[in-house]
């Protein structure tokens, strides 16, 4: 892998030409989440539908609350989303996710539906990566443990899952690497397999920071853009040391094996925040391709969720 040097023969560019607020019922004032924050929207499109996961957590959490629970919903328009009453996947009842259940990201393998999601376990000494598998939503079963950190490495999260040309499939996942004494920070990982059950093998980090840029100390994943004949771009999150977090793109070789280009200035800054104590944060997790544009679904502050649709600028 390049480390993230663009081959400059590539040349791609994209524009922010709209952004919506994303409504969940469940989230009014009188609803099951009125209060709760809500990061990590994943949305997709399926039987005529926009359906959503999303994490969700208590505004302000307690020390014996849980760090995330999932829940589900559907939506006609891609923005108003009527919520089901139950979670699509809740903590426990084993360890290695009781803490928590975060960042879910969904996979289609023939009729079964694939969350990858992280779970953090009992104690949130550790975050792994996990599945849960099912013929839908309501009918999820927790499978395995799909990746855990090394030693010297942790919190294994924010899963991304793409194809190659060369059939293989790859995992993109943010990890917490210590950089120096007492000073840890978000990278980027990748891990590569023949099947979506796996085994995974760990390859080398697909890119990292860039020391004079606004990505100069945190990672972290976001989704891929796949469109036939254009190198696959991913929608990432990049950060300071103070962990402002913007949300930049990067585009690679058909397999993943080099980058072939990257923006200089971040695609998406967030607004200031609503209150002091907010979060300078915009957080990409999923993205549609429609004949309107890209939808590109994110979070600010780690509170609330937006859509922003992009128009792709690259040559045809």
């Amino acid at each position: 892998m390049s480390g993230g040097k663009p081959d400059h023969a590539v040349r791609l560019d994209f524009a922010v030409e709209a952004h919506h607020v994303v409504t969940l019922d469940a989230a009014r004032s009188d609803g099951l989440l009125a209060g709760y924050d809500l990061m990590s929207p994943y949305v997709w499109q399926r039987d005529g539908a926009y359906r959503l996961l999303v994490r969700v957590l208590p505004n302000p959490l307690k020390a014996d609350d849980p760090t995330g629970i999932i829940y589900a919903g559907a939506s006609r328009d891609g923005l108003a989303f009527a919520m089901e009453d139950r979670p699509a996947i809740a903590p426990g009842p084993e360890d290695v996710d009781a803490a928590g259940v975060e960042d879910p990201t969904v996979v289609h393998s023939g009729q079964q539906v694939m969350v990858f999601y992280t779970g953090v376990e009992k104690g949130r000494g550790q975050g792994s990566l996990l599945v849960a598998q099912g013929p839908d939503l309501t009918d999820l079963t927790k499978r395995k443990v799909l990746l855990q950190a090394p030693e010297g490495e942790g919190n294994i999260k924010e899963a991304t899952v793409a194809q190659g040309a060369d059939g293989k499939y790859r995992l993109f996942y943010e990890y917490a690497r210590e950089i120096r004494p007492g000073h840890a920070a978000s990278r980027i990982g990748m891990a590569v397999a023949e099947a979506l059950e796996g085994p995974w093998t760990v390859a080398d980090d697909p890119f990292t920071v860039r020391e004079d840029a606004w990505d100069n100390w945190h990672l972290s994943t976001g989704p891929m853009l796949a469109r036939h004949g254009r190198p696959p771009v991913m929608f990432y999150n990049g950060a300071t040391d103070d962990a402002r977090w913007r949300i930049g793109w990067i585009a690679f070789d058909e397999n993943f094996t080099r980058v072939v280009d990257r923006c200089v200035e971040p695609l998406i800054v967030p607004p200031p925040p609503r209150l002091r104590s907010g979060t300078d944060i915009a957080f990409a997790a999923s993205c549609l391709d429609e004949d309107e544009g890209i939808r590109l679904y994110y979070s600010l502050e780690d509170r609330v969720l937006r859509r922003a649709t992009l128009a792709w600028l690259a040559p045809a």
